[in-house]
């Protein structure tokens, strides 16, 4: 069988180069005759591995000697509880919220300090990005928290917030390497692997060293302190040990596509391409105010539940996968993570073209 165009939002798609190379490298890794699968996390073989993982992250991303890189088990979720834990050092923290995971975020460090929700396009349905310019920023907060780039609703924050001095934490599972960044706006940034790095199960967070304290919540666990994985060099426990390993061959395939600025351009590209027929149709029509779409998640729906369903069944057939909306909004949505290639969405503009003339009435 061929492969689909797979506009999962995660798992989702990954380059097929890496996905050759992995099975290339199943049964016998590099000549020591076993899988990265079975191989043991402290042997010099996978040391070598996490090493060079690493290295290359910092390499793309251009991340200064005063960040730490930790490859975590317990996906984005985890960081809910984990960052206030870690850095509610005065007990006060402000949210930012612009979908279900900053909400989500939000309600846990509720259990831990205060948390203010200082914003929000809940109003909205989330179809936009507030104003962050002047926002009502705590005096006594530790922390500003957002979710960059919002997967469900497709919203992007293109200006970060006015944080007013304090630090900014941010989620950026759904755009993790979708574009250049500058480490050094964020004091925490933070993104489950399985939108557009690698398998799930893991979670990489990029955290400035003065974050890395012993100084956490009276009752948190061992495994969730940030000084505890940074010591032992993301190696406390046994990690997410494959994960690394595809998630360090996607780095390598990034420097070698050229690097991030490379991927920019392809994503605006390929999301020119959906957007301006989105724009154009007299069916389909996109949910999200222009200024603040998403390069990588793109949800969209005819104005008709009946007729949603009948195109996500169709275009299934037609070899364009997962393209069912996530459940609380309906809908359809294209993820264009940096592994689809611009033949996936020039496949489903066309299917698009052809459903609408089909079905417009």
């Amino acid at each position: 069988m061929s492969r689909v165009y797979n506009f999962s939002a995660g798992p989702a798609v990954l380059p097929e180069e890496v996905l050759k190379e992995a099975a290339d490298e199943m049964l016998d890794y590099r000549g020591c005759g076993m899988s990265v699968m079975e191989m043991s996390h402290r042997s010099k073989m996978f040391e070598t591995i996490i090493t060079e993982a690493e290295q290359d992250l910092r390499d793309l991303l251009a991340i200064p000697d005063n960040y730490r890189v930790l490859f975590l088990q317990g996906g984005a979720s985890l960081q809910f509880s984990m960052i206030p834990m870690n850095l509610m050092k005065n007990g006060v923290a402000d949210y930012i919220i612009t979908g279900q995971w900053a909400n989500k975020a939000y309600k846990e460090a509720c259990i831990y300090g205060k948390a203010n929700a200082i914003a929000s396009s809940a109003d909205k349905t989330y179809s936009y990005i507030p104003d962050c310019s002047d926002l009502p920023v705590s005096e006594d907060a530790d922390y500003v928290y957002i979710c960059e780039n919002n997967t469900i609703y497709g919203t992007k924050y293109k200006t970060l917030p006015n944080t007013k001095g304090k630090t900014l934490v941010a989620d950026v599972s759904s755009c993790f390497l979708s574009e250049p960044m500058d480490v050094t706006r964020y004091g925490l940034v933070y993104g489950g692997v399985q939108k557009n790095i690698g398998p799930a199960g893991m979670v990489i967070v990029i955290i400035r060293e003065d974050l890395i304290t012993e100084d956490t919540l009276p009752g948190t666990p061992t495994m969730m302190k940030y000084k505890i994985h940074a010591d032992a060099k993301s190696l406390y426990n046994t990690p997410p040990a494959y994960g690394v390993y595809i998630c360090g061959k996607v780095f390598k395939w990034l420097k070698a596509m050229g690097g991030l600025e490379v991927m920019q351009q392809r994503n605006i590209e390929k999301a020119k391409i959906l957007y301006d027929f989105l724009d154009a149709s007299k069916l389909f029509h996109g949910t999200v105010v222009k200024e603040d779409r998403s390069l990588m998640n793109v949800p969209f729906v005819t104005g008709d539940a009946a007729l949603d369903a009948k195109f996500v069944a169709e275009s299934k057939a037609a070899g364009l996968e997962n393209l069912k909306g996530h459940r609380t909004v309906g809908g359809m949505r294209a993820s264009i993570y940096n592994a689809m290639p611009i033949e996936g969405v020039r496949a489903l503009v066309e299917f698009m073209e052809k459903f609408e003339k089909e079905n417009l009435k």
